[in-house]
């Protein structure tokens, strides 16, 4: 799980990852969650795709799941984009480049994006 350390989300996304029958995960968690994949930052991009591939090798990973939420302070907060739908739209198009970039580098791997905001968690199509 490529997820953000932002800790106002977490019970909810814990009862979500229930809901979807995740027991256990190995949790790679830094500001922005998923944004280091969509990044330009090849430094950032790396160091994520070394330890899901850590994580491949100790726990036999197959699927990753990447996650965004609103009003992330990587992103510059719900403040930097013009309404709630604007900041959903945007963190859509950077969960689908951070999964392209995924597959990309490690073919094979399975990744499930979502958006979380303050009303629940969505799964990108």
């Amino acid at each position: 799980m490529v997820w953000c350390f932002d800790i106002r989300f977490e019970r909810g996304f814990r009862k979500f990852l229930r809901h979807i029958g995740v027991e256990y995960w190995d949790a790679i968690r830094l500001a922005g969650g998923a944004k280091c994949l969509a990044s330009a930052d090849e430094g950032a991009r790396q160091f994520v795709l070394d330890q899901i591939r850590i994580s491949m090798r100790l726990h036999g990973t197959r699927r990753v799941i990447l996650m965004l939420h609103s009003d992330c302070g990587g992103y510059g907060g719900l403040e930097a984009f013009a309404d709630a739908q604007a900041e959903a739209a945007h963190h859509a198009g950077e969960l689908r480049r951070a999964a392209e970039n995924l597959v990309a580098a490690i073919p094979g791997i399975k990744a499930e994006p979502y958006f979380v905001d303050f009303e629940g968690v969505w799964a990108l199509e």
